[in-house]
């Protein structure tokens, strides 16, 4: 019987090297490539059409929400699978609407990551007892767009670049944009979330589980 190609999606080497491990023991799946970042995951994707991506949400330049949306594009068959260390509302609800089949707490055992890709590698929907109850309660309340989902996909790179100290100038060079073009996209980005500093951009950004609050 073939077995289950996995993309390892995160950009810390440790990490990725963990789940490695605990993806090759579990019979019948194979890692067969891995990305530091959203960018490198889509073209990885690409590349080796992977039945199953286990995909960070926290990553440079692309996160993993917005990347998880653009796979479908890239391989109709591929399925996302989000890690995360945040069981925020915003965060597993946006991961579902982005197209991802499951989400999954990093502080999960192995039974359950095993758990979780077997499901999502049969073409089931696997979350997480806390991601679960944000799904349910989102319902309950009815299931309104969060302010993440209602910027674009360039509106989330540049307010993920904002949140990690970039000036417009280090934004437009990193994007491969002119500089006028990156203004555009930060003012729309501000105007767009009623948020007109950096801090209140960052705090949104730590909110919504985008980058990290540790030093």
């Amino acid at each position: 019987m073939r077995c289950v190609r996995v993309l390892l999606a995160d950009d810390h080497h440790l990490v990725r090297a963990g789940f490695r491990a605990l993806v090759e023991r579990i019979q019948g799946f194979e890692v067969v490539a891995e990305a530091a970042g959203g960018r490198e995951a889509l073209e990885l994707v690409e590349k080796h059409q992977p039945d199953l991506v286990l995909m960070d949400v926290m990553m440079p330049e692309l996160d993993g929400l917005g990347a998880a949306a653009q796979v479908a594009a890239i391989s109709p068959h591929t399925r996302v699978l989000i890690l995360s260390m945040n069981a925020g509302a915003e965060s597993v609800l946006g991961a579902m609407r982005a197209g991802a089949a499951g989400y999954l707490l990093k502080d999960v055992s192995p039974a359950e990551l095993e758990q979780a890709l077997r499901a999502v590698a049969s073409g089931q929907t696997y979350l997480c007892p806390a991601a679960s109850r944000h799904v349910i309660a989102g319902y309950v309340h009815g299931s309104a767009v969060s302010p993440l989902e209602r910027l674009t996909p360039r509106q989330r790179e540049v307010l993920q670049l904002v949140a990690q100290g970039c000036t417009t100038k280090e934004i437009a060079r990193r994007l491969g944009i002119g500089l006028k073009t990156a203004e555009t996209h930060r003012a729309q980005l501000m105007d767009e979330l009623d948020i007109h500093e950096i801090a209140g951009l960052v705090r949104f950004a730590i909110r919504v589980g985008l980058i990290s609050c540790d030093p």
